[in-house]
């Protein structure tokens, strides 16, 4: 598989990478490269595995959903969805930090 870098200076050309890993490649040339956020590709990865209070926070919305006083709220549901991602996505992201 091929990767294509590309570089935001005009003076260089385009280098390809032949590697399966694009953290393979040749670092001077992804230098000039935005950082990718490997949070949310790890959190991507754990939301299976949160289904549950996902279910729940939605539920919580549906019975809510009427509500015009305002008092009612799904906080509580929504921390308990991110604290299961969070558990999941931290063991996994600090290895990747460098």
């Amino acid at each position: 598989m091929y990767y294509l870098i590309q570089n935001t200076s005009s003076s260089k050309p385009k280098q390809h990478c032949s590697t399966s890993s694009p953290k393979l490649c040749n670092h001077s040339a992804m230098a000039d490269e935005e950082p990718v956020d490997q949070k949310r590709y790890l959190e991507d990865s754990c939301k299976p595995k949160c289904v549950k209070p996902l279910l729940e926070y939605q539920a919580c919305i549906k019975r809510i959903h009427g509500d015009e006083s305002g008092q009612k709220h799904c906080t509580g549901q929504y921390f308990d969805y991110w604290f299961c991602i969070d558990k999941c996505v931290a063991p996994r992201l600090f290895t990747k930090l460098k």
